[in-house]
């Protein structure tokens, strides 16, 4: 099994490619140790000390380095790992975990996000298009994923995971890339906002 890296627009993330589907629908995006629990994989891979954010997409592994860390010495220890899971063919997910989990459901109160204004569906619905369509296909390329969270008064929300979570050109790619595409289709949204 041959297991190929690619850089990815966040210097600390670097996204690896098994060559095999990695999940069959939906993404993964582990922040923390904690939340690893939930993968055999991802628990290994933040068991190494230097690692901090994995993500799981369709066909690739997304791996955040500590700050400070090189990528020269823990490229092979990540390596290593994703070769013997995938090899011995190891299950994604402990028994009994949800495992197609991107974000919390959408009717689950985090804090900080609004609710959709059912007078608002046919402007979500062009949103959720676009973002599906056009915007999720371009950042998996780039080892990461953006989910809707919201739409309230002209302003989306959206959520940033894998390699675009703490990338330096996140605040660029949404101003510069997905509020002018969502802009320029649906006049309604005057704002995209990472939450």
């Amino acid at each position: 099994m041959f297991i190929e890296t690619e850089q990815t627009p966040n210097p600390a993330t670097l996204k690896f490619l098994p060559g095999r589907p990695v999940m069959t629908s939906s993404t993964r995006d582990f922040a923390s140790a904690d939340e690893a629990t939930a993968s055999p994989l991802a628990e290994a891979l933040f068991n190494l000390g230097d690692v901090t954010g994995v993500f799981f997409g369709r066909d690739f592994i997304s791996v955040t380095a500590a700050p400070g860390v090189a990528w020269s010495s823990l490229r092979t220890d990540v390596i290593a790992i994703l070769l013997d899971h995938f090899s011995a063919d190891m299950p994604l997910f402990a028994p009994g975990t949800a495992h197609d989990i991107r974000v919390p459901a959408e009717n689950e109160d985090d804090g900080a996000m609004p609710g959709d204004d059912p007078a608002d569906a046919d402007i979500v619905a062009q949103i959720r298009e676009l973002i599906d369509t056009r915007v999720r296909p371009a950042v998996a390329n780039d080892g990461g994923d953006i989910v809707y969270r919201g739409f309230e008064r002209g302003t989306v929300f959206l959520r940033m995971q894998g390699a675009c979570a703490g990338c330096p050109s996140s605040t660029a790619t949404l101003k510069n890339g997905i509020e002018q595409l969502l802009k320029h289709y649906v006049p309604e949204v005057t704002e995209v906002r990472a939450v």
